[in-house]
């Protein structure tokens, strides 16, 4: 007896697909969070489109139309009723939209280290947010922190070892742009007030974000010794 099985080919979303292999039977592939169908080419009910790859989909707290994605500059429209078209012109007006991280590396080297660009950051490892949740007040997350150690800083820094604040705008933090894990260590690059006025550190898009290995105390070091010659 011979059986023939119809295997489906993958065509899996490169966006919004967490993987290339999908079922051969049905021809579903493996979705992000917030994405569906076959392919995962679109948000599910109750996501809208973000312009993150890594979260192509964010869950919105009101009720809204979820929108199709598409590689091309315009999306096909979709039939179903639950779902709207998505245009990418009219993404750039949402101010709810998750853009890109622009900090483009978590490496940090000497010449970040001494790059005239972060002469007003403090870069230090610190234990963030003892509290579950962050505080949410007028559009800003505020957080707890222990700072360990402070590695550079500027004269007039008032970041010392201890207790501290820690402000993100909220549209990042859902956006998880920085990403952060409250109680875990890191080694933060990130910038005092930022013209925002506020005590404590400000983390924005541009604010390196790396979780701390014990093993870089002497890297750390080494840093601060040969920065004496920093350019």
């Amino acid at each position: 007896m011979i059986v023939i099985f119809n295997f489906s080919a993958c065509n899996c979303h490169p966006v919004g697909a967490s993987g290339k292999t999908c079922n051969h039977t049905t021809g579903q592939c493996p979705c992000k969070d917030g994405v569906t169908g076959i392919t995962c080419d679109r948000c599910a009910k109750g996501y809208q489109q973000s312009r993150s790859q890594i979260a192509p989909c964010i869950k919105l707290p009101s009720k809204i139309f979820v929108n199709q994605m598409s590689s091309d500059a315009r999306a096909a429209g979709n039939e179903g009723g639950d779902e709207g078209d998505y245009d990418e012109d009219d993404e750039d007006n949402r101010h709810d939209q998750c853009g890109k991280c622009r900090s483009g590396t978590k490496r940090l080297n000497l010449n970040k280290y001494c790059h005239r660009d972060y002469g007003t950051y403090t870069i230090i490892p610190a234990i963030l947010g003892k509290i579950s949740e962050p505080i949410v007040t007028k559009n800003w997350a505020k957080f707890t922190m222990n700072v360990q150690s402070v590695y550079k800083r500027n004269s007039g820094s008032r970041l010392r070892r201890g207790p501290t604040t820690m402000w993100m705008h909220e549209s990042d933090l859902k956006c998880k742009c920085p990403k952060i894990k409250p109680g875990r260590l890191y080694l933060i690059l990130g910038r005092e007030n930022d013209g925002e006025r506020r005590d404590g550190l400000v983390f924005t898009q541009r604010s390196i974000v790396i979780e701390w290995r014990d093993d870089w105390h002497n890297r750390m070091r080494r840093f601060q010794k040969r920065a004496q010659h920093c350019d």
